[in-house]
């Protein structure tokens, strides 16, 4: 399997554990990413508001090489996502097409698919050749499936926009256990943090009290902002609402990268750059297998 790669600005950055992670789990799966050459920020938010010309325009930039290449688009960052669907209904009127056509000197035909990689494992790849590839199984382990605003907004087709599945799949495939999270489509504040601080620590907090009290040892999610707001931001929301949460979050990749057999300590994984500390969740991993291994040494 080959697809086009777009990490965009987050994973180049704040989010490089994200990227890091999300190649070394590609490797082991024998997905092959071919990285769009000179690509250009996705515009984000500001770039619709000042034009929405401009916005649709940058991600056709992003897009035009994967579609004569024939490849379709992995975008790990919801942003981007977002916005690369966006820019592809938008071409389909006639004002946008021709805009943007002037502005490349050349035309984004829309034969392309963009996706999340989370898309590629249960769609393309499949769950069960993700399972195949555990090595380690994370037993024991109860974790917090959350999706955040974008995931499968708009509605996709590989899953439910409203109760989705997909993540609780891959959970189960990685031979954990997902907890009946009823917070896992709610807004973390990512969009507003800058603006409305008290208002986006408020929303975090809220999921984080859920995760804990639903019994999950640790949330995992696929958008660099929800993770800025829900491990990096714990320091300040525990300060705020006079709690003590100590709640490790990790990207979905970084999970699956333990699954198969990647040292905890290994830089491709990137847990030593999360800012709540992983390593009670790597304690529960260890106490588990220890405990398997001495039934399986009393049973014999």
């Amino acid at each position: 399997m080959r697809y086009a790669y777009y990490p965009g600005c987050s994973l180049k950055s704040s989010a490089a554990e994200y990227e890091t992670s999300l190649l070394a789990m590609c490797q082991a799966l024998d997905i092959e990413l071919a990285e769009v050459p000179d690509w250009n920020c996705c515009g984000a938010t500001p770039a619709y508001t000042v034009d929405p010309i401009v916005g649709v325009g940058l991600s056709a930039r992003n897009l035009v090489w994967a579609e004569d290449e024939g490849l379709d688009v992995l975008m790990p960052c919801l942003g981007c996502l977002k916005n690369a669907r966006k820019a592809l209904l938008k071409l389909r009127d006639d004002g946008y097409r021709q805009a943007t056509r002037a502005a490349l000197g050349r035309e984004l035909r829309g034969q392309v698919r963009v996706l999340h990689p989370l898309e590629a494992l249960v769609v393309d790849l499949g769950l069960d050749r993700v399972e195949q590839r555990v090595t380690r199984p994370l037993t024991g382990l109860k974790v917090a499936p959350y999706y955040g605003c974008y995931l499968t907004r708009p509605p996709v087709d590989y899953d439910s926009p409203e109760n989705p599945q997909s993540l609780e799949r891959l959970i189960e495939a990685l031979g954990a256990e997902p907890v009946q999270f009823s917070y896992k489509m709610k807004c973390c504040g990512g969009g507003i943090f800058l603006t409305q601080e008290d208002a986006a620590l408020d929303l975090g907090h809220r999921i984080l009290t859920r995760a804990r009290a639903e019994g999950a040892d640790c949330i995992l999610l696929a958008c660099p902002l929800c993770d800025m707001l829900l491990d990096a931001y714990q320091v300040k929301i525990n300060p705020r609402f006079k709690v003590k949460h100590n709640m490790p979050v990790l990207y979905f990749s970084q999970l699956a990268g333990l699954a198969f057999g990647l040292d905890p300590k290994d830089k491709a994984l990137g847990l030593g750059r999360r800012v709540v500390s992983v390593q009670p969740v790597l304690d529960k991993l260890a106490q588990e297998a220890a405990r398997i291994e001495r039934k399986a040494r009393q049973r014999g």
